[in-house]
């Protein structure tokens, strides 16, 4: 069965704009999966004080792979593209989250989804307005409930 993900793209090292066009290649390479639709590219706050800004986007993924195999596919993405997993919420070349998954509830060890972070996180809820307005979540929350709740405060919507 062909389910619709929602992912976040983040980068803040190494031409973070550069990082996320390679990732979306490597995305739409990906077995049994289809990439169909990729916001605009934001420049955001770094959630700690002294790191460069972010590049942030969300991509539209039509995918069969079953969830923790997409999760693993993402991560030899982030790899690839010389993400060190050091400091939490530290600089990255690339930073890759499932944000939703179909209409699932997913709580594994691994992952959560909905992304436990996203209601709070501006950089994600804009772009992925942008893809799906409108859009419930498998938890009932309504994405335009999630946006009335979070400004468009320390975000920059990056020219095309």
């Amino acid at each position: 069965m062909i389910e619709r993900v929602y992912i976040g793209l983040g980068s803040n090292l190494a031409d973070p704009e550069e990082q996320l066009r390679d990732a979306l290649k490597a995305m739409a390479r990906l077995a049994q999966s289809s990439l169909s639709g990729v916001s605009s590219f934001y420049a955001s706050d770094s959630l700690l004080p002294g790191q460069p800004r972010y590049t942030n986007a969300v991509a539209a993924l039509d995918t069969s792979l079953p969830p923790l195999a997409l999760l693993d596919a993402l991560q030899a993405i982030e790899n690839q593209q010389g993400r060190e997993r050091q400091e939490r919420w530290g600089p990255r070349t690339l930073d890759l989250d499932i944000l939703l998954f179909g209409n699932r509830l997913i709580d594994e060890p691994r992952l959560k989804v909905p992304h436990y972070q996203m209601q709070e996180r501006a950089f994600v809820l804009y772009p992925l307005a942008e893809l799906a307005p409108g859009l419930t979540f498998a938890d009932g929350r309504r994405l335009d409930d999630l946006l009335a709740g979070c400004p468009f405060e320390g975000l920059e919507r990056l020219p095309s």
